[in-house]
């Protein structure tokens, strides 16, 4: 390429201005050379000398001669320059025409802007947007022209902020293709804009959104169809989108069986979205109770979990009517009766007792006896105390004051409570006031000796005590209001309690969680028929103990009102289908026979809550029934929905009609046949159910042929929940045989249980109560391992997150992790879920255990 193809606008520019320049020049030598010519001509008609005007010619002559020279090299360079200008406006017309070519043969859409933002060029695929609009793209067309245009043609229906790492905003077209546009300022002010056509890759990102979603949705559906609890997830909408199998079996519809109208779950309407963790009791119409816990998530929506309690429940039920005969029988004894422990305190007073020394009921348990009856007269029983509690039973009779201040002669009994070692781990006490007996006797030996002396002693008596009585009316008035403040301070004591229960329900459950391993491994083991009748009865033992705690902590829950309704709409069939299903089978099994009346209403309520105490009224149904039928049905009124259970039991008599929604009640069987082994609770918790949903309930009854329960719920509009897929099946066993376990809890019962547990099932065990300890016993960064199984309360405010996270830090895989922990916080869940690890709460069942690590090892596979 020559020369002058290298020539830049400015060089072209600098050129044009030299010929120009030089022009001027060449017309100023024209008419200089013309003034001369004329001079030189006209010059002969001067009279001068002629040698000077030859030589005045000569000079001349040489003027033109040099300037005619100089006009010559200027007409030369001007020629060489017209030569270079010209070549330059054939470059520049090349090289626009290149530019041209160039914008047109890139495939994305191009538009030049100049500084005031008018187009200087444009490609075809720029122009292209605008065929179909009626609108012409011609050069001088303003930028802001160009957005009004897209405006009023509908050419844009969406823009959006700029892509992740571009920087550069994107719209979408009416067409439905997706642009992206990058703009760039050039040198002299202008702007140059590219339109990339997207489309594709837009398409693509969005399968691969939608493919990593149905992962996500395969891997959390194989999870929750492996835990014992049943699990449904709703999103904001409203919509059931995850459940599991355990869910359906616990009393839950499967929507994938539903038709598309179906109503909501009555499960999932038992408890729903809310601020923070919900968590309540519900008994389904086979007698089963359940807890449900319902988990908002930060997303919207809400995760529940439903655990079956029923063994755990009916224990409770069973102590605390146990206690309720004691306190009822007791009461009514016209004695003082209570019981000391080995620490001289308080475990057990009758109403009387409470009475006598004016504390309110139940007031002094847990308090001193030298407390109660003060330094000087705990001084005088204390020797009878302690020869109680050296196992010797005592009678003694004392003075002692009455809340009135009156000296009363105290007849006491200290009764020694022995242990299976002989040793006294307190004092039952019974006291009686002899003070009228003995006064009686005095009065007889004395009456014929002192017959006028004794008028006057009475006569004074009856004075002193005209007096005592006036004393006794303003003591009375302060003693009222003692107690007015007394019984605050009950209320407010039975609270604590309440709440204590449930705090140390951890603490409970750890003693608990060794024993049901160790029963665990023990079933595991091959042994002879009356050792394994043995351990059964043992497991079922342990179950019932666990049930038991699991009741009084959640019983507790309800006493401090910490459970909250989650009422929804959903179809009633559903949930007393399955409830008659649950049913029925127990009637045929007793002989009865269980008639159904279904219904399609749609209602109004908390369906955990509701199915409680539907599953209460037919449990107490099959109790108090021995033969005939029992009927479980509906009777819709204009805004609610009656729900009924008939029986032909023994009926209840009319004037306990009300008694029976008391704590501790129950109607003892006709004929003085046994009891069964309720706690009397049931229909306790159905009134506060009822309270809790506001919903009435109303009980008719006649003694020796039946009764009739109902509970009428408001009618209500459903709500469409979408159809999901059907659970997994679960994990082969095989996976276990050989694994590598780690195993750290502080509790050394609880690694002993585990290791013979795990062991029995083929496991390869270490056990550790610490990081330091597990340490010691492997080299943790490079020892194989398939499975870490972590408790989450630790020695010395050390956790199982954090022990997992140092061990983690030390080796190169990322090894599967099952957190154990009696702590049911959402918290702690959402915690251990954000990690990835699997939760697993106190205490463990075996076979629960040994499903979830199964699904565990086949996951790291």
């Amino acid at each position: 390429m020559s020369g002058v193809d290298s020539l830049t606008d400015d060089d072209v520019l600098v050129l044009r201005q030299r010929v120009e320049m030089l022009e001027r020049d060449n017309r100023k030598l024209h008419k200089i050379n013309a003034a001369l010519i004329e001079r030189v001509e006209s010059g002969g008609g001067h009279r001068a000398d002629p040698y000077a005007a030859f030589e005045h010619s000569v000079v001349l002559a040489e003027q033109v001669r040099e300037r005619t020279e100089a006009l010559n090299s200027a007409l030369s360079q001007l020629k060489r320059s017209n030569r270079a200008l010209r070549l330059a406006n054939e470059q520049a017309e090349m090289s626009q025409q290149r530019l041209i070519d160039a914008i047109e043969s890139i495939s994305d859409a191009f538009v030049l802007f100049d500084h005031e933002r008018r187009i200087l060029l444009s490609n075809s695929r720029f122009r292209a947007f605008w065929h179909g609009t009626g609108v012409r793209i011609e050069p001088g067309t303003t930028i802001q022209d160009l957005k009004r245009l897209a405006r009023e043609q509908g050419l844009i229906v969406e823009e959006s902020g700029p892509e992740r790492g571009s920087g550069s905003p994107v719209l979408k077209l009416a067409s439905g293709r997706w642009i992206q546009v990058s703009e760039r300022d050039t040198r002299d002010g202008g702007l140059v804009v590219l339109y990339t056509d997207i489309t594709e890759l837009k398409a693509f990102e969005e399968a691969r959104r939608e493919r990593a979603l149905a992962q996500k949705s395969r891997l959390l559906q194989s999870l929750v169809d492996h835990l014992s609890q049943g699990v449904a997830l709703v999103n904001g909408d409203g919509e059931l989108e995850v459940w599991n199998r355990r869910f359906i079996e616990l009393g839950g519809d499967d929507p994938s069986r539903q038709p598309e109208t179906s109503g909501p779950d009555r499960l999932l309407a038992a408890v729903g979205p809310a601020d923070g963790v919900q968590a309540r009791e519900t008994t389904l119409s086979d007698g089963r109770v359940l807890e449900i816990r319902t988990h908002p998530m930060p997303t919207g929506g809400y995760v529940n979990t439903y655990t079956d309690i029923t063994e755990r429940h009916r224990y409770a039920e069973t102590l605390r009517e146990s206690e309720q005969w004691i306190r009822l029988i007791t009461d009514h004894v016209p004695a003082l009766i209570g019981y000391v422990g080995d620490d001289l305190r308080y475990q057990f007073t009758n109403k009387v007792y409470d009475e006598w020394y004016g504390w309110p009921r139940g007031g002094l348990n847990g308090r001193l006896i030298s407390e109660v009856q003060g330094e000087s007269q705990f001084r005088k029983i204390k020797p009878y105390m302690d020869r109680a509690l050296g196992g010797e039973s005592v009678t003694f009779e004392i003075d002692e004051k009455n809340l009135h201040g009156e000296v009363r002669c105290m007849l006491k009994s200290y009764v020694p409570n022995l242990d299976s070692s002989g040793h006294a781990v307190g004092i039952f006490v019974m006291i009686r006031d002899i003070t009228e007996r003995r006064r009686t006797a005095h009065a007889l030996e004395q009456a014929y000796q002192h017959l006028e002396q004794r008028v006057r002693e009475r006569t004074s008596e009856l004075t002193a005590l005209n007096d005592q009585l006036r004393q006794e009316i303003h003591e009375r008035v302060e003693v009222e209001a003692r107690l007015r403040e007394a019984k605050k301070e009950a209320e407010q004591a039975n609270l604590s309690k309440t709440k204590f229960l449930a705090a140390v329900s951890h603490d409970l459950l750890q003693p608990l969680n060794a024993a049901r391993l160790f029963t665990g491994a023990l079933q595991e083991q091959s042994v002879d028929e009356p050792v394994a009748r043995l351990v059964s009865s043992v497991s079922n033992s342990l179950a019932d103990v666990e049930s038991l705690l699991s009741t009084l902590v959640d019983i507790s829950k309800l006493d401090a009102g910490v459970i909250r309704p989650d009422v929804n709409a959903f179809c009633v069939r559903g949930l007393l289908e399955n409830i008659a299903n649950e049913y029925r089978q127990v009637a045929r099994n007793q002989g009865l026979d269980l008639h159904f009346v279904s219904s399609g209403a749609v209602i109004e309520s908390d369906s955990q809550l509701l199915a409680r105490i539907l599953r209460n009224f037919l449990s107490n149904a099959l109790r108090y029934t021995e033969k005939g039928r029992i009927l479980f049905g509906c009777r819709r009124r204009r805004h609610s929905l009656v729900i009924e259970v008939w029986d032909t039991g023994i009926g209840i008599p009319e004037e306990k009609l009300t008694e029976i929604f008391l704590e501790f009640r129950r109607i003892a069987p006709r004929g003085g046949g046994p009891q069964d082994k309720g706690l009397g609770l049931g229909l306790a918790i159905v009134d506060k159910i009822s309270r809790i949903l506001g919903h009435q309930v109303a009980v008719t009854s006649v003694e020796g042929r039946g009764s009739v329960f109902s509970v009428e719920v408001p009618l209500g509009q459903l709500t469409l929940l979408p159809e999901a897929r059907r659970p997994t099946a679960a994990v082969s066993e095989a996976w276990l045989q050989g694994a590598r376990l780690w195993v750290v809890d502080n509790d050394q019962a609880i690694c002993d249980g585990m290791a013979t547990l795990l062991q029995g099932w083929g496991c390869d065990v270490v056990t550790a109560l610490s990081l330091e300890d597990l340490e010691r016993q492997v080299e943790v960064a490079q020892d194989p391992v398939d499975l870490l199984i972590v408790d989450y309360h630790l020695d010395n405010d050390e956790n199982g997150v954090d022990l997992v996270a140092m061990l983690r830090a030390k080796r190169s895989d990322d090894l599967p992790v099952l957190m154990v922990t009696a702590n049911y916080s959402h918290e702690l869940k959402q915690q251990i879920r954000d990690l990835g690890y699997l939760l697993m709460h106190k205490p463990v069942k075996p076979m629960k255990l040994k499903t979830t690590l199964n699904h565990l090892l086949n996951s790291r596979t």
